[in-house]
């Protein structure tokens, strides 16, 4: 009898012991994780957003694929959310707050733990890239959510291997969305020329795209400066390709609608007069334009079509990137210029 009431002592003193280790846990946590992911801000915000892109970066789901999901109407933006089902539990997360492309604010509600505010933060590299912080916290613990996290790690190990996968699985496929593009050949069709500023100079092959991000934006500055609005997406016009010596000729150019005399010894009035041409169109990043060009070229070769020996080609940026994020959605045309006894019978490939 004696020794069951000594166990008995014993047993009593280990639940004190352990409800006193409880009771001085912390009554608030904080779980963060940062990646660096080779995407632009607006890219990345714009995936984060939207509760309706989580299911193909989150952690929790690529474990659980048969988890259930829920969407309300609204996903994105200040109340936009979503809710999922797991072993019986119901899981909300809300959005209560954003500062576009800087930072998002949201609450989690799971089961009857209480809630947690979850942010993101998304900080702008000088190299192109965006470090993402993502962080999930809470306070006013109560005793059996503390217990829980005593005698399970605690929150950091619980929830900080998923954010890290879940920001790899962000990363990739962020990255992988930049990556897609396409080209296709239009076919023969007319160009129909029109007025237009520029500045010319010719280059090494190895670094003329190095003076086409140069030149360009001073076109621009000059329209800027002169309030003249420009009447078509800015080009690039190639003069001569003079593979012996590694070198091209080509001006940088923004159309205008009527005639326009400049006042600037850099910045020059051109004419391009209506020209039959071999239409091809890029839809994604600019490193995929030697690719374009080549398909252009095969195709033109392929259906005996002939080159204007005197005439131009034309490189023409119909996306902004400054407003379009995503390399991916960039869309470049190119303009082959053809002798004009060829057919003019517009086709696709």
């Amino acid at each position: 009898m004696k020794y069951f009431k000594y166990i008995l002592f014993l047993l009593l003193i280990a639940i004190i012991a352990i409800a006193i280790y409880v009771a001085v846990q912390p009554n608030d946590y904080s779980v963060s994780r940062t990646k660096t992911i080779q995407a632009p801000t607006s890219l990345i915000y714009k995936e984060v957003i939207d509760f309706k892109n989580w299911e193909d970066w989150n952690a929790w789901v690529e474990e659980k694929p048969d988890m259930t999901i829920t969407y309300p109407d609204k996903t994105e933006g200040i109340d936009g959310s979503y809710s999922w089902i797991d072993n019986t539990e119901t899981g909300t997360m809300t959005t209560t707050d954003t500062n576009p492309n800087k930072t998002i604010t949201q609450t989690m509600q799971f089961g009857e733990y209480p809630s947690s505010e979850v942010t993101w933060l998304f900080e702008d590299n000088k190299d192109g890239s965006t470090d993402v912080t993502w962080t999930i916290s809470g306070n006013n613990l109560p005793f059996g959510f503390k217990a829980y996290n005593a005698f399970n790690g605690g929150m950091d190990k619980q929830i900080g291997p998923y954010y890290e996968r879940s920001l790899e699985l962000l990363d990739k496929k962020v990255v992988e969305s930049m990556k897609q593009y396409s080209v296709k050949v239009n076919g023969v069709t007319e160009h129909g020329g029109g007025f237009y500023l520029y500045n010319t100079t010719s280059a090494k092959m190895d670094n003329f795209k190095d003076k086409i991000k140069e030149m360009l934006p001073k076109v621009g500055q000059y329209f800027t400066k002169n309030n003249i609005i420009p009447s078509g997406a800015p080009f690039v016009i190639y003069h001569k390709w003079d593979l012996e010596n590694n070198s091209v000729m080509f001006s940088c150019a923004m159309p205008t609608a009527d005639k326009v005399i400049t006042t600037e010894d850099d910045i020059l009035t051109g004419q391009l007069l209506p020209f039959k041409a071999l239409k091809t169109t890029l839809k994604g990043n600019y490193s995929n334009l030697e690719e374009a060009w080549n398909t252009a070229m095969a195709y033109q070769k392929d259906n005996n079509l002939i080159t204007d020996q005197t005439g131009v080609a034309l490189e023409v940026y119909l996306t902004d990137p400054t407003n379009t994020a995503n390399p991916a959605e960039w869309i470049t045309e190119i303009y082959l210029p053809l002798a004009p006894n060829n057919n003019n019978t517009l086709q696709s490939h």
